[in-house]
């Protein structure tokens, strides 16, 4: 289930094929979202990887999350130059104790900025309602919202079990 507006890594058609992901793993997947406050946001630039940690909101439907950033960061100029992110979820915190239970998911996607006005509103708005702390973050002048327009989920768990999910409007 490529999609081939988002290529996986070159060759990876011979690899271990990805699974598809059923209810259970889609359950998973929005529980992570809504449970974890923080993912790693991959980004690259000039040929070089780049993470940066973020606090994240998604929209019901998984479809779109949403961040903030400064607009005097190498992420912000990372995410300026090259739309093509991830963002990894984990519930590493929780499972310390218990290496074989900890689960992540790659979310895969474009980001873009989003311009100040309704739209801006309504994203920060989403961002806010889940971390309240950030209401003057995001509104400072100084800050940026960019929204990821999802293109799928990789779901692990017991690290090497991997499922895709793509969502769609009916999933």
């Amino acid at each position: 289930m490529t999609n081939p507006d988002e290529p996986l890594f070159p060759g990876e058609d011979d690899a271990a094929p990805v699974a598809a992901a059923g209810p259970a793993v889609r359950d998973r997947i929005r529980r992570l979202a809504r449970e974890q406050s923080y993912a790693v946001l991959c980004l690259q630039g000039q040929g070089q990887p780049y993470g940066a940690l973020v606090a994240f909101a998604f929209t019901d439907d998984l479809r779109h999350a949403v961040f903030a950033t400064p607009v005097s960061t190498r992420k912000y100029r990372l995410l300026t130059d090259c739309d093509r992110v991830a963002l990894l979820v984990d519930n590493r915190p929780e499972k310390a104790n218990a290496l074989m239970e900890v689960e992540a998911v790659t979310v895969t996607g474009r980001a873009r900025q989003i311009e100040r006005g309704a739209e801006f509103a309504r994203w920060a708005g989403l961002l806010v309602a889940r971390h309240p702390y950030l209401e003057q973050f995001a509104q400072a002048a100084t800050c940026a919202l960019f929204c990821v327009d999802v293109v799928r989920f990789l779901h692990v768990m017991r690290f090497q079990e991997v499922r895709q999910w793509i969502p769609t409007n009916g999933s």
